[in-house]
């Protein structure tokens, strides 16, 4: 029954692949990449026939899959070589390799046929040809899953059903072949039901033929590294079992010890030379310089570069430590240093990755050096200005890296014909001469790993210019507190020249004195950079006293008058409403004649606490309030800094507050102070001490 079912799902799998053969040369606008999907329709087709007719053991079969298995690695190669660019040999070996096992299992099939010899010789053939079997399913089964991926993204929509019918027919011969190796023999039911698999991968390839035209390929450097690495491997692996299972059959006595012998020594080569540096760096320069037109993968390179520049993590180097490593890993150098011109004109040691051990000078190279790199821009190979001997290269070369063997090359780094650094490269594990690719990807990094330095350097020119022009800010405020100290101190002068006799104004005159050095003090710590005092968070306080303290101070300059609800609480910081309070009482002194008074009064808005300052001075303009008053370094006051309403507005600001103003010329102005009221219930603790 099971025979039944073999031998009649083959043959109508036999039609099925040639009608859908049939179907595909029929139709017009044959391509080669449709020429070799028919050649495989039509080896399938041939090879189920042949196992319906003959058997799947039957000589005919066997040739005929491994027919069939050509038929579609050429099919796959021809997709591959649809979207080539120069890298044939890459893909010609991983096709290669594949089906000269196929063409070895075709002659073992041959010999087992044609040889008349023992049935010790017979049995290792046959052994034989099932590992190569093995092999090329395996091996076809990499370069399937490798052929998906090496598809352009765009692409993997139409190949996506032939890559899976093909997955899904070498899976199962590899279940196939696996259990022949296990058990010592075929399973007959295993052959039945391959029929009728095979008849359900008829519709995928039908599909698959609909969507020829997006069968886009493109084999990357990856991919081939990655599949010559499993072929490599899997070769071995052949090649360990074959070599044991010849062994067994010719060793004799000493079988054994030489099957463990061999085993135990490619084992240990593998081993010593898998995880070595050196051997991967050389694996990658021999598959790059002879399956690939090019050296580099200029994707994968820029990429790489971008990724080690802009890596902003807390672990991440210094960018001039980033800069040297994503330099040094496009040759693969294991080290490098950079060098930085100083004001001199003379360069540097800035930076080290991974080279400790460098004795660099402390003045690594003269002007002469930094000049020669600057105008001529090129990348220095050391090796080859070590054996020229002289020239003008060879002597703006600073003797200190000619003479360690280790420096390898030395590339600039310009930026806008200017020299931003040198990146000193250490010899690679793989010794070799630079070449074209070498220099031209070398000169492109080095430009742009110039612009990242620049920028950096113009990032840090910038910050120190902020701090500056943020002392000059500090400074003017501070300019502006000190102009209402010094005219409080004249005016104490002025009187203590008429009333220095009375004990009272010399008791008054000393405290002044005391809050006057005690507010200087308190300006100079803010102007310190080191002041990292920080303001007190707005809390519940009664306005009334901060405003009496400060009329109080403005009394002995101008009339000051208070009025207002004296329970008034706003949410304030003391300090800061003192400073803002202070600021526009002493604006309107300064605007108001000698004998009228400035007037503050505090009010309540629905919600809000108003003080305001009311004075009769010369008043202002619309525009000038519109455009100047709060801006800093504009006023309309005869010797005036400009900055006293600016820094009012913006302290209020921080404390949720708000600044309004009204002003007539020749009337006078009302500057009003808005700030969120506090119920008295909300009282601080502090407050209601006091």
């Amino acid at each position: 029954m099971i025979e039944m079912i073999g031998i009649w799902s083959h043959a109508l799998a036999a039609t099925l692949f040639a009608a859908l053969a049939i179907w595909q040369l029929r139709h017009p606008g044959g391509t080669a990449q449709r020429s070799a999907l028919i050649g495989g329709l039509a080896a399938t087709a041939f090879w189920a026939l042949a196992v319906a007719v003959e058997g799947p053991d039957a000589v005919l079969s066997l040739f005929a899959e491994s027919g069939r298995n050509l038929a579609w690695l050429g099919f796959m190669f021809i997709l591959l070589r649809r979207g080539d660019e120069g890298r044939s040999a890459a893909a010609s070996v991983l096709y290669g390799v594949i089906a000269l096992v196929i063409l070895a299992g075709v002659v073992l099939d041959a010999m087992a046929v044609g040889l008349d010899a023992g049935a010790q010789v017979a049995n290792a053939i046959e052994f034989s040809a099932l590992v190569l079997r093995l092999m090329v399913t395996i091996g076809s089964l990499v370069l399937v899953h490798n052929l998906y991926n090496a598809a352009a993204p765009d692409a993997r929509w139409g190949i996506r059903l032939p890559m899976i019918a093909l997955g899904v027919l070498w899976i199962y011969d590899l279940n196939l072949y696996t259990v022949a190796y296990l058990v010592d023999g075929w399973a007959v039911e295993l052959y039945a039901l391959r029929g009728i698999m095979l008849m359900l991968l008829v519709p995928m390839f039908a599909l698959a033929a609909r969507r020829n035209d997006k069968w886009k390929m493109q084999l990357s450097r990856t991919v081939a590294f990655q599949s010559l690495s499993l072929v490599a491997i899997g070769s071995y692996l052949v090649l360990m079992v074959i070599v044991t299972t010849a062994l067994n059959y010719v060793g004799g006595d000493y079988a054994r010890a030489a099957q463990i012998s061999f085993v135990f020594g490619t084992t240990v080569a593998s081993l010593v030379l898998l995880p070595s540096d050196t051997f991967r760096a050389w694996f990658k320069v021999k598959v790059a310089k002879h399956f690939f037109q090019h050296r580099y993968d200029y994707r994968v390179e820029w990429l790489r570069f971008t990724d080690t520049i802009g890596q902003r993590d807390e672990a991440a180097a210094p960018l001039d430590a980033r800069v040297i490593q994503a330099v040094a890993d496009i040759t693969d150098s294991p080290g490098g240093l950079l060098l930085l011109p100083d004001d001199a004109g003379t360069l540097a040691t800035h930076s080290r990755w991974n080279w400790a051990t460098a004795d660099v000078p402390a003045h690594a190279a003269d002007h002469v050096t930094a000049r020669y790199f600057e105008t001529t821009g090129r990348i220095v190979e050391l090796d080859v200005t070590r054996r020229a001997g002289g020239g003008e290269e060879h002597d703006a070369i600073p003797a200190w890296m000619l003479d360690d063997p280790r420096i390898w090359a030395a590339v600039p780094l310009v930026h806008f014909d200017r020299l931003a650094g040198i990146v000193l490269l250490a010899r690679p594990p793989i010794d070799r001469t630079l070449d074209w690719e070498d220099f031209d990807l070398l000169r492109v990094v080095g430009r742009q790993a110039a612009s990242y330095l620049a920028e950096a350097r113009g990032q840090e020119a910038l910050s120190e210019a902020r701090r500056f022009d943020e002392f000059n800010r500090r400074f003017a405020f501070i300019m502006h507190d000190i102009k209402n100290l010094v005219s409080q101190l004249t005016l104490v002068a002025h009187n203590a020249e008429r009333h220095a006799h009375n004990p009272e104004f010399r008791l008054d005159m000393i405290e002044t004195l005391k809050d006057s050095a005690g507010r200087m003090n308190d300006l100079l710590a803010r102007l310190s950079q080191h002041n990292k005092a920080r303001r007190e968070d707005p809390r519940p306080i009664v306005v009334g006293r901060v405003i009496e303290e400060v009329a109080l101070a403005k009394r002995a300059l101008h009339p000051v008058t208070v009025s207002g609800p004296a329970d008034l609480m706003a949410l304030a910081d003391p300090a800061r409403l003192e400073q803002i309070v202070g600021h526009l009482v002493q604006n309107a002194i300064d605007a108001s004649p000698a004998n009228e008074p400035v007037h503050v009064t505090t009010v309540r808005r629905g919600l809000h606490v108003a003080i305001e300052i009311l004075d009769r001075g010369h008043g202002m303009s619309g525009d000038f309030m519109r455009s100047q008053l709060f801006k800093p370094f504009a006023s309309t006051k005869n010797g005036g800094f400009g900055v006293g309403a600016f820094e009012a507005r913006t302290l209020a600001a921080s404390m949720g507050g708000r600044i309004e103003v009204e002003s007539r010329e020749g009337e006078g102005s009302r500057f009003t102070l808005i700030l969120p009221q506090v119920d008295v219930r909300e009282r601080d603790p502090n407050e209601k001490a006091a």
